[in-house]
Order: structure tokens, then C-alpha cells, then sequence
């Protein structure tokens, strides 16, 4: 009987070291099989974020593609316009300062001037030099004094003159939205003048300067009124 009972307790013994052993690694298991259904449950949503990301940037690069594409058929005609007109003093692309349209210049010598007035021809005339010379800087503030001088004597076309010229010393700078200013000021000048000189010019200046700021889409609508007015003009 107590043979039998030794006999027993190794026995008993052994299948609860067993039981033990055995429940362990089941748990263990149940967490290995645990964790790849959740990995598969997250792969779906990664893969469709990752695939909306490819679309969204694949449809960015087709849209930046076509206003390229765009941009460069609009040069295409410019300069097929231009040299059909022979007005390539134009200062749009090379910041001249003969407005498309305009008329015989009067000799200077024709012409009596009050101090003030030959101030700001003088102040026009320095500042030109100052953008021949590539220093923009310097031409700024000459354009500067012009387009007050001007606004004092209430001489639009004169005004016109110095605000383009202030456009143009700070595409020069690398300024474009400040540029942009006073490209508009030219056109707004137009329109309170009924005077249209240098409006051509203006918008072709904007169309430059959103082109470098990486606006396509501005310089695009700006370039297709430039091109138009190219055509009539």
C-alpha cells in the first residue's frame, strides 16, 4: 500500500510539472498567432494610406506638367508676337523702358521745364543708368524720388514712368511681390487716366514675377492678357 502510494505521489507529481509546462508555451502560442492577425488587420490601412499618398503626389506632378507645358506655349507665342512686331525694346522680358504703342519722343530740348520737372526727368534718367549698370539698389531710390516728384506735379505719364521703373530695380533685387506693387500701380494709373502707355508692358512684368515665385497659374492668366494686347496693340 505504501509502495503503491510513492508509486502515486512521482506519478501525480510528474503530470502537474507536465500540465504546468505544457500550459505555458500554449499561452505563449496563443500570443504568437494573436499577433499577426493584427499586423494583417493594420497592413490594409497602411497600404491604401500609402497608395492615396502615390495618387495625390502622381496628380500634383501631372498638374505642375501641364502648367509648365502651358507656360512654355505662352512664351512660344510672345515671341512670336514680338518678332512679328518688332518691339522687342519691350521691358516685360528685358526691363526696357520704351512702352509698346508709344508715340514720337519729343526732343527734350522742345520742351521748357519748370525745375521741378527737370528734377524728375533728371531723377528718371539717373535711375535708368543706375538698372543699365546693374545696380538696382541705387536705381530704386532714384525711382523713388521720380515717382514722388511726379505725383506732386500731377503728371500721370511721368508716374507711370517711375513706378515701372521701381518694378523693374526690385525684379532686379529678386523683390517680385514687391514688384508686383508697383507693376499694378502702372495699370491702376491707366485706369484713373483713361491713358493706356505701359499697361502692355505691365502685365507681361507681373506674368515674369509669378513665374518666379513659382505661381504658374498667376503667370499664366497674366501672360494670356500680355499675349492678347501683343496681337491688338
Amino acid at each position: 500500500m505504501l509502495g503503491i502510494r510513492r508509486l502515486k505521489s512521482p506519478v501525480m507529481a510528474a503530470l502537474l510539472t507536465n500540465s504546468f509546462l505544457m500550459g505555458t508555451p500554449l499561452e505563449a502560442l496563443a500570443a504568437e498567432i494573436c499577433e499577426p492577425e493584427s499586423s494583417i488587420f493594420n497592413m490594409p490601412l497602411l497600404l491604401l494610406v500609402a497608395l492615396v499618398g502615390a495618387t495625390v503626389g502622381g496628380l500634383l506632378a501631372r498638374q505642375r506638367k501641364g502648367e509648365l507645358q502651358r507656360l512654355n506655349e505662352q512664351l512660344r507665342q510672345i515671341n512670336a508676337a514680338l518678332r512679328r512686331q518688332a518691339k522687342i525694346e519691350s521691358y516685360a522680358p528685358g526691363l526696357s523702358y520704351a512702352p509698346v504703342g508709344a508715340g514720337a519722343r519729343i526732343s527734350e530740348s522742345e520742351i521748357i521745364m519748370e525745375p521741378k520737372k527737370h528734377e524728375l526727368i533728371s531723377k528718371l534718367k539717373t535711375g535708368k543708368t543706375y538698372l543699365r549698370n546693374q545696380e538696382p539698389e541705387k536705381a530704386f531710390e532714384e525711382f523713388k524720388t521720380a515717382l514722388e516728384l511726379a505725383q506732386n506735379l500731377r503728371d500721370p505719364i511721368e508716374e507711370k514712368k517711375a513706378a515701372r521703373g521701381l518694378g523693374a530695380s526690385l525684379q532686379r533685387q529678386g523683390k517680385y511681390r514687391d514688384a508686383i506693387q508697383y507693376h499694378n500701380m502702372v495699370l491702376a494709373i491707366s485706369k484713373r487716366e483713361g491713358e493706356d502707355s505701359g499697361s502692355t508692358e505691365a502685365y507681361g512684368a507681373i506674368a515674369d514675377c509669378y513665374t518666379e515665385l513659382g505661381d504658374l497659374e498667376k503667370a499664366g492668366k497674366y501672360y494670356d492678357t500680355y499675349i492678347a494686347r501683343l496681337e491688338t496693340d
